[in-house]
């Protein structure tokens, strides 16, 4: 029994082990294009642009962090207003290479590129600042890309999803060579920090320690919009279980509070200069991916009654599902389901490294998908979700392949130039959608009595079992 057992184990191991390494090849090249295209036809076609309207003068590399860089080296030791018009034109000198001046056309409005982080922000990164810009934008690409390849991790564990090496492997390259975390990279983005900072913040609390996940929410303060709805969510499910659930609000408030008290004590007055900066923010980074659709434009009113919408929607999600266990289905559903609708209505149309949100909803329905629903409609939003997520890699593979096929004036073609990012705006609506149709699914399950559809992980464990049954 144990020989014929072990026999018959030995060609269900070699197979998974040729999937898996044909997974990880085909995951690399994707990615390998990805980034290819990214530095080789995406970013100089970009610089070109910038050239061109004589925006091309300073740090492009690292440009979304240069203004916590700057407010932190100057305005820590010898206090000033990190939201001043002096603060904002050092900014775009920096960037620029020159102020913006309202007599070109061309140039953005005066207030682009000021200081729009919470105060704190900039303590919490000074000891970045204590390095010169150049070194570090690249230190912070390197601990970015720790940090993001830790998160994939770290959702992993959350969701209790344990796939198989090479499986791992090739998500996490598949991540890497994303379009959202390859501008996040490239831009020294603090949104790649917030999804780290969520994903250890989740696992926190499903493991017991309401009391530190709470702390470490707080910490994604630093981007508010990109964690406010899920933090509505988290805050009504709190109440409802105080005794159990409450020390979470208890570690969020009092490290808010410690936040913003020490940084009030550099800048007693910074939280009504962030507010106000905020306005102008909201004109520089353009609508919401809702509000291009809708043709919105960078109208206020209409971008606060998105936003308020969004926010009773969150209101309502979060009322009927607070009663729900950090290890159900359900209470992660919920979760992704308020981080779809944030990108969708709260983070910018144009700030797709913010995109990071999305990753706990696509590891949940793609490692779960035929336990949360089985409609027709829900499959066909599958198919139509896979080949919006894939779409980037194969088009930048198939346009570098084609590449020497072309003639030039081709290849750098609108049409042909754009394809990898064509379906980066449509893929959370696909997501939305199919996480509103599996939180409709009427069946309650735990992650960890659920079996997870393409865990290859949990494919080798009842191998091993059924080998030591046999024996």
């Amino acid at each position: 029994m144990t020989l014929r057992g072990t026999t018959a184990s030995g060609p269900q191991t070699r197979r998974r082990f040729v999937r898996g390494v044909v997974m990880l090849i085909l995951a690399a090249v994707g990615s390998g294009s990805m980034l290819y295209y990214y530095l080789a036809f995406f970013t100089p076609r970009v610089l070109q642009a910038h050239a061109a309207s004589n925006l091309a003068g300073g740090y492009e590399f690292g440009h979304d962090l240069y203004p916590v860089w700057l407010t932190a080296h100057d305005c820590i030791p010898m206090p000033c207003d990190p939201y001043s018009p002096e603060m904002t034109r050092k900014i775009q000198q920096g960037l620029f290479g020159r102020n913006l001046d309202p007599r070109i056309a061309s140039d953005p409005p005066l207030e682009y590129r000021a200081f729009a982080y919470p105060a704190f922000t900039s303590l919490l990164l000074w000891p970045l600042s204590q390095i010169p810009f150049p070194a570090a934008r690249v230190l912070a690409v390197v601990v970015l890309v720790a940090l993001t390849t830790a998160s994939v991790f770290l959702w992993m564990q959350a969701l209790s999803l344990r796939p198989a090496s090479f499986s791992m492997a090739a998500i996490v390259l598949l991540v890497l060579g994303s379009y959202p975390v390859l501008e996040g990279l490239y831009a020294g983005q603090l949104g790649l920090l917030v999804g780290f900072l969520l994903a250890a913040s989740l696992l926190a609390l499903q493991r017991g320690w309401p009391l530190l996940a709470g702390a470490i929410m707080a910490l994604t303060a630093i981007k508010p919009q990109m964690t406010v709805l899920a933090a509505v969510y988290l805050l009504i499910w709190s109440w409802h279980k105080w005794r159990e659930r409450g020390r979470f609000c208890i570690g969020l408030f009092s490290t808010i509070l410690f936040l913003i008290s020490a940084a009030m004590l550099v800048w007693p007055r910074w939280m009504q200069s962030w507010v106000a900066s905020m306005v102008g923010y909201h004109h520089d980074a353009g609508p919401a991916l809702a509000g291009e659709i809708l043709h919105l434009g960078t109208n206020l009113r209409a971008s606060a009654a998105l936003a308020a919408i969004a926010l009773l929607l969150t209101l309502a999600l979060s009322w009927s599902r607070r009663s729900e266990a950090t290890d159900s289905v359900e209470f992660w559903l919920t979760l992704s389901l308020a981080w779809c609708i944030t990108a969708v209505t709260l983070l910018p149309s144009q700030g797709f490294q913010d995109q990071v949100v999305l990753l706990p909803g696509i590891f949940l329905v793609s490692y779960r998908w035929r336990e949360l629903s089985s409609t027709w409609t829900y499959k066909a939003v599958l198919v139509v979700g896979a080949a919006v997520m894939m779409w980037p890699w194969l088009a930048a593979f198939g346009l570098i392949a084609s590449r020497p096929l072309l003639a030039a004036q081709q290849g750098y073609s609108r049409a042909l130039f754009a394809l990898p990012i064509r379906t980066a705006a449509a893929f959370p609506f696909v997501l939305l959608g199919a996480l509103a149709l599996s939180l409709r699914h009427p069946r309650r399950s735990s992650l960890r009595s659920a079996s997870p559809s393409c865990d290859l992980g949990s494919e080798d464990q009842r191998s091993k079992d059924l080998t030591t049954e046999n024996g």
